[in-house]
């Protein structure tokens, strides 16, 4: 793979060609927190940053998204009929994502692209981004990704690793998506800094001081661990508020609804979130978790139990720590893991 050497001098200028050819990406601070926007003419993406308060997988899925149009009006053509709406699809960079982020897609894209059901919503606008990663040189106290499969210099689900090396960025190219960015942008001085990038890789990973335990969560029955008695107390303060689903870059849940006015309509999607009673509710009232306590059961359940089970690889969940950070009445998804992979089923005898 080659590494290509980027003064800084020159990221400006470059950003700026690249715009001619595509929508760009990228973290930006509003007020106190950071969050990923369509940068305007001359405006740079923000590095001074640990990392986004909401991931950028709004780019990918918005958070409400219009799918279908519709008119009554018989009196129109096409009327009572279903049509997608029109989006733009064009090319578009997403820069300085963090590699846990972008790992989170690959996790995703099990829900959205698998050979019984492809989402072209999502498919399309995945296709048509390249990401650009942001190495973690100093990662947080509550990122945990080494742990959960993922790490601050890893490199799937990305196009391009960048590292920030001081008075340059070393790019490392690693898909074609990649190299043709840089060659749009005019980035094309090669250097040899692999040992770099890996001394710099180490001495990050060893910054990481948080760490989950996973080995033993296939091994566990679900019946075991969904009947296990201390989930009344990791229940107890939680206000089902949704931050951790919202916050989540691996959460993918959606409701769709259709909005009317007058003759003409619209079907969108939404994010939902299994925190919400609402979630669950039958149109026969039933509601199958209609306790707090159940739903925040489903949700560690679905991250640490249901997703290793169904694809043996890994839980769902990148480690970057959001909901950890966020969560108004501290929850800690990573005691939840350990107490869920340590657990043992008391036998007493009579």
């Amino acid at each position: 793979m080659k590494i290509i050497r980027i003064d800084k001098k020159n990221w400006a200028g470059g950003l700026e060609k690249l715009k001619g050819s595509y929508r760009l990406f990228g973290p930006v601070k509003d007020n106190e927190f950071h969050n990923f926007k369509r940068l305007d003419k001359d405006e740079l993406p923000d590095f001074n940053y640990f990392n986004t308060r909401l991931s950028p997988k709004s780019i990918i899925y918005p958070q409400s998204e219009i799918m279908l149009e519709y008119e009554l009006d018989e009196n129109k053509e096409n009327h009572h009929v279903m049509k997608e709406s029109k989006k733009d699809y064009s090319q578009r960079v997403v820069i300085g994502i963090r590699p846990c982020d972008a790992s989170a897609f690959l996790l995703v894209k099990r829900n959205f692209d698998t050979p019984e059901y492809k989402d072209p919503y999502w498919i399309r606008s995945y296709e048509a981004t390249t990401f650009v990663g942001l190495a973690c040189n100093n990662p947080q106290a509550t990122c945990f990704c080494t742990s959960a499969g993922c790490g601050p210099f890893y490199e799937d689900g990305l196009d391009v690793l960048l590292v920030d090396a001081g008075d340059h960025f070393l790019a490392k190219i690693i898909s074609s998506k990649g190299e043709n960015l840089l060659e749009a942008a005019g980035w094309d001085t090669e250097t040899d800094a692999d040992e770099q990038i890996e001394t710099m890789k180490q001495e990050a990973e060893a910054r990481i001081t948080s760490f989950v335990t996973t080995n033993k969560l296939k091994d566990k029955k679900i019946i075991d661990l969904f009947d296990a008695p201390f989930w009344e107390e990791v229940a107890f303060a939680c206000i089902n508020c949704g931050t951790c689903t919202y916050v989540c870059p691996t959460c993918w849940c959606f409701d769709i609804q259709d909005e009317a006015y007058g003759l003409c309509g619209i079907r969108m999607r939404n994010w939902d979130s299994c925190m919400f009673p609402l979630f669950t509710l039958h149109g026969s009232g039933h509601n199958p978790r209609s306790t707090n306590m159940q739903r925040v059961r489903q949700r560690f359940m679905h991250k640490l139990k249901y997703y290793v089970d169904k694809y043996n690889d890994g839980i769902q969940c990148v480690g970057c720590g959001r909901c950890i950070r966020l969560c108004p009445v501290n929850i800690d998804i990573r005691k939840i893991c350990n107490m869920m992979n340590s657990y043992e089923v008391q036998v007493t005898s009579d």
